[in-house]
């Protein structure tokens, strides 16, 4: 429960599953964005599936983080506030309703963990080609078992992040959080458009199974994916007017650098701009619906690390 404070409060969704044998604890956090429900039905059947009698240690599941946007059915922002609850981290115990979320995350299940899973999709505008974000923070030891945790999630795109904060007092972003506290955890991106399809739903709850085994949590050997297509850096291009976007690519496209994305419109349909590809790379995700506010993503573009 998110008690209210200077707006409305709200409740959080939480399982806790303890193993019958000591071990890690594993936190999987889905909702931070309520239009992203792939990862939420994942955790859903992992909650069902999974047996305490099979497990060792304990995973925390934060089922829907964000209640007033996944209610709403709103993209990025909340309702009640208007502000990104991945943006709002470490939160606080005082502020609006995304950062008493944000705080109650922060302090009853990220820093209760050894190690998090931040599971999200393509917004209900974005359409996406599935990927990870492995965040490095110049730790060599933390890094290395954040690097091996998101191959062992399966998913053959992996970002790297170098430009993520580091302090912990603004942290900023659910994993972040984690590891400005040194616990391993990344972030992880399978569906998109506000759709609930089979094929994204299960890519995560392999994800996270495949995670539990490579964490010697559940029986059975890890299967460490191969062929990863690593991407050493990303620019996410924002629009520089409120209007209409029309995508010229789709999901997963490789461009050129200089690669029309897409065509600016106002109201009325007339073309006033366009967007290019800042670099040569892959799209991990472009808008796909019409409305588009200044400021605000049309895409994002990954450059491929070279061998």
């Amino acid at each position: 429960m998110i008690p209210a404070g200077v707006d409305e409060g709200t409740t959080i969704p939480i399982s806790v599953i303890h193993g019958t044998r000591t071990g890690p604890t594993l936190a999987l956090v889905a909702g931070v964005h309520g239009y992203e429900y792939p990862p939420v039905t994942a955790l859903q059947n992992i909650r069902r599936d999974l047996d305490p009698r099979d497990l060792t240690g304990t995973v925390i599941i934060v089922h829907i983080a964000n209640m007033p946007s996944f209610l709403k059915r709103t993209i990025y922002y909340s309702p009640v506030d208007g502000k990104n609850l991945n943006r709002e981290y470490p939160g606080r115990p005082d502020g609006t309703v995304s950062e008493r979320i944000a705080w109650a995350i922060t302090t009853e299940v990220i820093e209760q963990a050894d190690y998090v899973v931040d599971l999200h999709c393509g917004d209900g505008n974005e359409a996406l080609r599935p990927y990870c974000y492995w965040m490095r923070t110049g730790n060599p030891e933390l890094d290395e078992v954040t690097r091996d945790m998101v191959i062992a999630f399966g998913l053959d795109h992996i970002v790297i992040d170098d430009d993520r904060p580091d302090d912990p007092q603004q942290s900023t972003y659910t994993s972040n959080t984690a590891l400005t506290r040194g616990i391993p955890g990344f972030t992880t991106e399978t569906g998109g458009l506000g759709l609930n399809d089979a094929a994204s739903i299960e890519m995560a709850e392999a994800g996270v199974w495949n995670l539990m085994r490579h964490l010697d949590m559940v029986e059975g050997e890890a299967r460490m994916q191969s062929g990863i297509v690593w991407l050493d850096r990303y620019e996410v291009v924002r629009s520089p007017i409120t209007g209409i976007f029309r995508a010229a690519v789709r999901d997963g496209y490789a461009v050129n650098e200089g690669a029309l994305l897409g065509t600016l419109l106002d109201f009325f349909g007339n073309e006033v701009g366009e967007v290019h590809a800042p670099f040569a790379g892959i799209v991990n995700y472009v808008i796909a619906t019409p409305p588009i506010n200044e400021g605000e993503p049309v895409a994002m573009v990954s450059h491929i690390k070279p061998e």
